[in-house]
């Protein structure tokens, strides 16, 4: 394990919690912080709808003195815009501003956000310089292998990155049409790490320590990024930190649920902390005996009470 440098932020350690949308709100960022993760990553938040002063926008942006390095990640099509975004938030306290080239969504995609960026060099160009000189902070930008397999042309825009200020580049090993099917591509990733000078941070793929050292081995990279995998098991993070293989027992499983819960209830409010916390209980308990049960016998809890007093069952459990 070692220090992660991106400009001049440094990170505890080289894994990070990938910016999920749906997942990786205040609440779930503080339990993979506590549990060892050296940088997490907000959801992506769209830049128009920060300039447009948008109420459930702005709610997205807490951030908690218990995180760990924390990485804010903007989303849109425009330069100006992006970079009037970075202006408006720049007094919040994340270290790390990030920009969205990755995501495979059909609507944001539709609306040239997201990866379709990487069809438009030019566009990357526009984006990542004027974003630099918009804020102080560390500017770096996730992006895919390419939009297509027959335009994998992560090294060029990592080049474009670099070239523009940029202080880190994060690359999922898909395209844009692969989604999050099939076999990441370590080989690109290795590419880019050999083509650029600026930390490289591979995603895809990394679900355990033997993975994760796979990939450093066969890429070079300063940082692993953790998504899917991290969904219900905020754990890995402690494996990964420590070098040893964790497996929480039922309890603690019981235990993180209901933190989870108390968290989601303070930053939403308990109509919204129960809604969500049914997708991240299935996560959770993924696995475990009778778990296809649980889940449904959860999404007909209509209180929190009630919701309690189902997981505490799973204590049960061996």
């Amino acid at each position: 394990m070692s220090n992660l440098r991106i400009g001049n932020v440094i990170c505890k350690n080289e894994y990070i919690l990938a910016p999920m949308a749906g997942f990786t709100d205040l609440p779930f960022r503080i339990l993979s912080s506590k549990q060892g993760a050296g940088m997490v990553c907000m959801e992506m938040i769209s830049a128009t709808a920060i300039t447009y002063k948008n109420q459930k926008t702005y709610e997205m942006l807490q951030i908690s003195e218990e995180e760990s390095t924390v990485s804010l990640q903007l989303f849109g099509h425009d330069g100006d815009t992006i970079a009037e975004a970075a202006r408006i938030i720049d007094e919040y306290p994340f270290q790390i501003l990030d920009v969205n080239m990755g995501c495979p969504v059909k609507k944001i995609v539709e609306n040239g956000e997201g990866s379709s960026l990487m069809k438009n060099p030019k566009l990357v160009e526009d984006i990542v310089s004027k974003l630099v000189k918009a804020t102080d902070k560390p500017v770096t930008v996730k992006i895919r292998a390419g939009f297509s397999e027959d335009n994998k042309n992560a090294v060029e825009i990592a080049h474009i990155i670099e070239e523009c200020g940029g202080a880190a580049v994060a690359v999922h090993g898909r395209t844009r049409n692969q989604f999050y099917e099939g076999k990441a591509d370590w080989d690109i990733i290795r590419q880019v790490k050999e083509a650029v000078k600026i930390p490289v941070i591979g995603s895809g793929d990394v679900v355990d320590i033997a993975s994760a050292r796979k990939m450093k081995e066969e890429t070079g990279v300063d940082g692993i990024m953790i998504g899917r995998a991290a969904r219900g098991n905020p754990w890995i993070f402690k494996s990964l930190s420590s070098g040893e293989e964790y497996k929480p027992g039922a309890e603690e499983i019981v235990e993180m649920i209901l933190n989870h819960l108390d968290l989601l209830v303070i930053a939403k409010d308990e109509y919204r902390a129960l809604r969500e916390m049914r997708s991240h209980a299935a996560f959770y308990t993924a696995g475990m005996y009778n778990s296809a049960a649980f889940r449904r016998e959860i999404n007909q809890c209509e209180s929190l009470d009630a919701f309690v007093r189902k997981v505490e069952e799973l204590k049960e459990i061996r």
